[in-house]
């Protein structure tokens, strides 16, 4: 981002041969160019080498901007690309805010703790250095004793006080320290378990839809790195509100739960499911083509409208089967949260007016209609 002193003289003579009100339009423009990359500089100095940020790749995309706009090229080009980052940066900043909010709050806990265990400590210091003086004022009383053999009893004596006063005072300070420790972990666990509990599904013990969000991003970016492809299932209870006004609400919830248990034990390790909202769910299969997304749907399909739930009523007992209707896309070049989720959306609404119970793909997909 340094300006060479051959290149200010070049541009300085070029100057000189144009008209004042050009020239003076040229000098306003190179200053421009060298503002932007000076703020450039900034943003990439402000960015914290954070691996949770993903700050390696932010700070690589300001670079390919600044590159952008030391080359020669249209104006509406630069334009483009420059709005896009513009909004990269924003959200990056947005992260990286939340993210340093966040580890404020988690330190202040830590610093309560560690401030109110401080103040226990040195009232009991206090004490103890109270204790510790009045006696070093005993030993110093001995030397006006006159009898050897008094003065040594009563050092001896005198020794064993103080032995029992550090021995008392270490045993409380063991026992403070315990006590410490297990605070501190208990602010630990529950600070894990808070950030687990704003990620996961109070219902089905699944992931919840800020938790999808913050995947298939992550996803996104790592493409932009490296090409990877993967596919997106919507699963969607047919008639599910059927359920609710027949049985009520909780049988309504153990239709919900038992549905993401059955999916849970058809996919992979690997695979993430997450509750999308209502009814429905969503499966992100890493490392899987359109065709492997399209047998892996129809799998589950088959699997939940063949299971049979039990609905145990006082001394009745009544089977609930279900169906679910499943939409699938494909990631493909340049594509968005927004438009990866829509193509699978439309395969789901294209399911559901086809009759329910069964899959469609993207590649099904004419003006929102199934191929016949």
């Amino acid at each position: 981002m340094k300006w060479g002193i051959q290149k200010k003289a070049t541009t300085a003579f070029a100057r000189q041969e144009l008209p004042e009100g050009l020239a003076t339009r040229q000098e306003k423009n190179e200053f421009f160019l060298f503002a932007i990359q000076a703020f450039l500089t900034f943003i990439n100095d402000f960015a914290l080498d954070i691996k949770e940020l993903k700050s390696d790749v932010f700070k690589q995309k300001l670079v390919e901007l600044e590159n952008l706009f030391e080359q020669d090229q249209k104006m509406k080009k630069t334009a483009s690309a420059f709005h896009k980052h513009r909004k990269r940066i924003r959200r990056f900043v947005d992260r990286q805010n939340q993210y340093l909010a966040e580890r404020e709050k988690e330190l202040k806990d830590i610093i309560d703790l560690l401030a109110k265990a401080m103040v226990t400590l040195d009232t009991d210091n206090q004490q103890y250095h109270q204790k510790i003086y009045r006696q070093s004022e005993k030993i110093e009383g001995f030397t006006r004793l006159d009898d050897i053999k008094r003065l040594k009893q009563a050092l001896i004596d005198e020794v064993d006080n103080i032995r029992r006063t550090v021995r008392a005072k270490q045993h409380r300070d063991s026992k403070q320290l315990k006590h410490l420790s297990r605070q501190v972990s208990t602010l630990n666990h529950e600070l894990k378990k808070a950030k687990f509990d704003s990620v996961t599904d109070g219902l089905t013990g699944v992931f919840n839809r800020k938790a999808l969000d913050q995947h298939l991003q992550g996803l996104l970016e790592q493409n932009k790195q490296t090409p990877t492809e993967f596919a997106i299932l919507i699963i969607d209870i047919d008639d599910f509100k059927g359920i609710n006004d027949a049985y009520g609400h909780s049988t309504g919830d153990r239709v919900l739960l038992a549905l993401a248990q059955k999916c849970q034990g058809l996919i992979r390790n690997d695979d993430f499911i997450s509750r999308y909202g209502g009814e429905e769910f969503v499966i992100v299969l890493p490392n899987a083509s359109l065709a492997n997304a399209i047998k892996k749907a129809e799998l589950i399909c088959k699997s939940v409208a063949d299971t049979r739930y039990a609905l145990h009523d006082n001394k009745d007992v009544e089977i609930l089967s279900i169906t679910v209707s499943i939409g699938i896309s494909a990631y493909q070049n340049d594509d968005t949260i927004e438009t990866v989720m829509g193509r699978a959306d439309k395969a789901l609404y294209a399911a559901k007016g086809a009759g329910k119970n069964r899959v469609v793909a993207q590649n099904e997909l004419i003006s929102e209609q199934i191929v016949k």
